[in-house]
């Protein structure tokens, strides 16, 4: 019995190298292990945003967030490896602000418009919820700026398996195929150090620049903070006026070589955020993610974060909302001021790494989150009226923002006007609707201890009386994962 026991073991060992022999080569790792998604991946848990009474503080602050990428990886739980995703994974604000909501445009010639509405919460009918919307003015095509664009790949070992650097290469090169004369690419490569792959080059020079991006392998450590500071000089040696200047990094974040620490890296690109130059972070692959790196320089660098779960995520970025890359707005800040007489306590959901001091919304050097050409942005307030109070008595709340365009300094205020007519959740819009749905899906996610009574089949029944603009499927995609969820 014992040598069974032995030869059991020994075949076991070999089974467990051949797997590890097969995700060195590039095969990947069998996604059905629950366990393998805390191998080495870093998240942030930054937990849930409270109910704030107003008696003790009634004034709500916080900056925008226009990433994405928490829901595309979350999706990738989902649906390539069957697990729910760990809820340091999940940032209720990205769930919401991945799907374009085609908010009505700016009317006034400013940069970006406001819209909302409150209406009875679904999940707690005794509460309210308040949607804000936030639009960024579109773009035509023909007349976006010009764009000066630095390429910054990792390259390193851990970059080998075809989810990692082979996705990238794709999504770049079809970037380059929306390119004209007037845009330029450089290409910085990392790994055991950085190098220059691919000077600044011409737009119209398609092959020359595919040719550059389809020679990249992998192979060696991985010196990301000596990428990021070449990526910035080659940014500033090619800057554009008035253009377009950003950085698009695509890695892992396994940032082992040189400068690896989070806050070093941060203040790193704090350092280089006001010289003009956005940062544009995507995340791939499994097992090493650094997510809270990759998610958090974004932030600072005056940028955005997706995750490219597959090819159809890169049509996304790269195709569909690639004016997204195109900055209208940056700093914007939204302030909301609660009438204590009326609201007993409120809760911004999402939003946690977010949160502003009150002292800070009208404090230019304080650093808010970049709004792209077309895109919308969503923030949703539960609220706990007083019950003594009738909605008619007075004002309920007052909302302001700030922003600034991209090549200035000083903020622009303005105001959003928003009445509670005391509506149910049915009477709703259909933004109301979708985005409410989508908070509680990241909610029921997370198992939120604010989740109320909300199930998995309500949200698909609130999705389902929704009728919003929906060209890729992204929005009838959100129902399957919905049912995709319910079931692990």
């Amino acid at each position: 019995m014992k040598k069974i026991t032995k030869l059991s073991s020994l075949f076991l060992l070999l089974f467990i190298f051949s797997c590890h022999s097969n995700y060195e080569d590039g095969y990947g790792p069998d996604y059905s292990a629950e366990s393998y998604y805390n191998e080495g991946d870093q998240y942030i848990d930054n937990g849930e945003n409270p109910f704030i009474s107003t008696s003790e503080q009634n004034v709500s602050t916080f900056s925008i967030d226009a990433d994405g990428g928490s829901y595309a990886n979350s999706r990738r739980f989902l649906t390539q490896e069957s697990n729910l995703p760990p809820n340091g994974a999940v940032r209720i604000e990205e769930f919401i602000n991945y799907f374009d909501l085609n908010y009505p445009q700016p009317t006034d010639g400013s940069p970006i418009a406001a819209n909302g509405e409150v209406a009875k919460c679904p999940w707690k009918p005794e509460h309210k919820l308040i949607r804000i919307g936030i639009q960024g003015k579109d773009i035509p095509e023909s007349q976006l700026p010009a764009s000066n664009y630095v390429f910054l790949i990792d390259v390193s070992g851990s970059m080998s398996s075809k989810d990692k650097l082979q996705l990238l290469k794709q999504g770049f090169n079809l970037l380059v195929d929306k390119l004209t004369s007037q845009d330029k690419i450089a290409i910085v490569t990392y790994a055991g150090q950085a190098g220059l792959l691919l000077e600044s080059t011409s737009g119209d020079q398609k092959g020359k620049i595919k040719e550059a991006i389809n020679s990249l392998g992998s192979g060696g450590s991985t010196a990301g903070a000596d990428g990021i500071i070449t990526a910035y000089n080659i940014a500033l040696d090619n800057f554009i006026e008035g253009g377009n200047n950003r950085i698009i990094l695509g890695t892992d974040g396994d940032f082992n070589v040189g400068i690896s620490d989070r806050e070093e890296l941060i203040t790193l690109i704090e350092g280089k955020r006001d010289n003009g130059i956005f940062l544009t972070t995507l995340g791939v692959g499994r097992g090493n993610l650094n997510e809270g790196t990759l998610e958090q320089i974004a932030n600072k660098g005056n940028g955005t974060y997706e995750y490219i779960d597959n090819v159809e995520q890169l049509k996304k970025v790269f195709i569909y909302e690639k004016n997204k890359f195109y900055t209208v707005a940056k700093d914007v800040k939204v302030q909301v001021d609660f009438n204590a007489e009326i609201v007993d306590a409120y809760r911004l959901i999402g939003y946690e790494n977010r949160i502003l001091n009150e002292e800070d919304f009208e404090d230019d050097s304080e650093d808010a989150g970049e709004l792209g050409a077309g895109q919308s942005i969503t923030a949703i307030y539960e609220i706990i009226p007083n019950p003594a109070v009738g909605f008619e008595t007075g004002r309920t709340f007052s909302i302001d923002m700030r922003y600034k365009l991209p090549d200035n300094t000083t903020s622009v205020p303005f105001e959003l006007d928003i009445v509670d007519e005391d509506k149910s959740f049915a009477q709703s819009s259909d933004y109301m609707k979708f985005t409410a749905s989508v908070a509680a899906f990241g909610m029921q996610l997370i198992d939120s201890q604010f989740k109320g009574t909300a199930s998995y089949q309500d949200i698909n029944d609130w999705l389902y009386q929704t009728n919003l603009d929906d060209p890729y499927g992204y929005k009838e995609e959100l129902k399957s994962l919905v049912n995709k969820a319910s079931q692990l």
